[in-house]
């Protein structure tokens, strides 16, 4: 069950990552938050915000569930490879991100890492 959590975590942290970079700090400012619920605009700048947040404390959540079972370097490396890999993909998948054969090369290293460490914690 830890991989699980552990795996979870690390989709929450591939939706974090996308929050903030369709967050906007200058639109969050200038946001007025007096008239928030009569003005329907506003909402397309809060969700990445409130994405971030709840993301980010899921995030954190699974992985600390994760280290009870699964050594902390472990889970951090698998963690944060798994991350990597997801991040990437939807950048080529969905935002049309550019790629080469080396970058698949050095994934496909990242994640016979992530196999043999689950093999062997």
């Amino acid at each position: 069950m830890a991989w699980l959590y552990l795996f979870l975590g690390a989709i929450f942290e591939i939706a974090w990552t996308f929050s903030l970079r369709f967050m906007s700090v200058k639109k969050l400012k200038a946001i007025h938050w007096k008239g928030l619920f009569t003005a329907s605009g506003d909402w397309m700048t809060i969700w990445p915000f409130v994405g971030y947040a709840a993301f980010g404390l899921l995030n954190v959540y699974c992985i600390s569930i994760a280290m009870k079972e699964i050594p902390a370097s472990t889970a951090l490396a698998v963690w944060m490879g798994t991350a990597v890999i997801g991040v990437k993909l939807v950048e080529i998948l969905f935002l049309k991100g550019t790629y080469d054969m080396y970058q698949l090369l050095y994934f496909g290293l990242i994640i016979l890492g992530i196999v043999g460490l689950k093999r062997n914690p």
